[in-house]
């Protein structure tokens, strides 16, 4: 009888040993898929209407948002997280290891290359138009700039590109460098200056928060390529968000997404 109650034992303990060795292999096995998601911290705006705001319900949202959204669903080894702050703190954030990248319409500069990485493939294209006050009927396109007064914010793309311009078109045009979109602002709507540069989405903010008047005229001068900013070290990332924005592309899942949030498609500008 001892024998087989010894037996009888042996096999219970052999058979627990079994079970708890399935479960430490199913939690092992969980906790390293779980450590196989890389969780990214992004960090956006929360009042660049179209980009990235909240909306009247609270929520984050806009085209940055929306897009990265689906790259999220897309992606199955990473996680995205959002934090909207002022734009003031994103690039300290970023350099400080806060965020591990910045989703808010950012355009390349020699600043911005010097400290961080950006991804090759850009995910916009907004386009820079000639913006006047809405009663404004003399100007009707660039070429009509000539004898007028015209903000610029200094080395922008768009001064770049009309001082360019004035000097190959020999316009008689004052352009007069202005650094803030307030001042701008006020400065077309006082009737200081003539005209200004500027994107579709400024201007229907500009009209919507700041009652600014103002008016697109003209087809679009040069369109902008937009990109997410990464730490240079982060290169492995950036290539996976790479991959996704070509299928989203290709797709057509982002020619949705802008006529959504545009009105407009600029995929066209997207592809190689």
């Amino acid at each position: 009888m001892k024998n087989v109650k010894k037996t009888w034992l042996t096999a219970l303990l052999s058979v627990s040993a079994i079970l708890l060795a399935a479960c430490g292999s199913d939690a092992t096995s969980g906790g390293s898929k779980e450590k196989n998601v890389q969780k990214v911290i992004i960090g956006t705006g929360n009042d660049m209407l179209d980009i990235a705001y909240i909306d009247e319900k609270g929520k984050l949202t806009g085209y940055d948002v929306e897009l990265l959204r689906v790259i999220d669903d897309r992606l199955e080894d990473v996680s995205f997280k959002f934090e909207s702050m002022d734009f003031s703190n994103l690039l300290l954030n970023l350099e400080t290891g806060k965020i591990d990248m910045i989703a808010h319409n950012m355009a390349k500069n020699k600043e911005r290359e010097e400290k961080f990485l950006f991804n090759e493939q850009h995910y916009n294209a907004i386009p820079t138009h000639v913006v006047v006050n809405e009663k404004n009927t003399d100007i009707q396109s660039i070429d009509d700039l000539t004898g007028k007064k015209v903000g610029a914010v200094p080395t922008s793309n768009a001064s770049l590109f009309f001082e360019q311009y004035k000097k190959e078109h020999d316009l008689n045009t004052e352009i007069v460098y202005i650094p803030t979109n307030t001042d701008m602002t006020n400065q077309l709507k006082t009737g200081r200056i003539d005209a200004l540069f500027s994107f579709p989405f400024s201007v229907k903010a500009n009209n919507e928060q700041a009652d600014a008047q103002q008016k697109i005229v003209g087809d679009a001068l040069l369109y902008t390529d937009i990109y997410f900013l990464f730490n240079k070290k982060d290169k492995e990332l950036a290539a996976k968000i790479d991959g996704a924005l070509k299928e989203l592309i290709k797709d057509g899942t982002i020619s949705d997404l802008l006529v959504e949030w545009f009105d407009e498609d600029y995929s066209d500008q997207l592809k190689d």
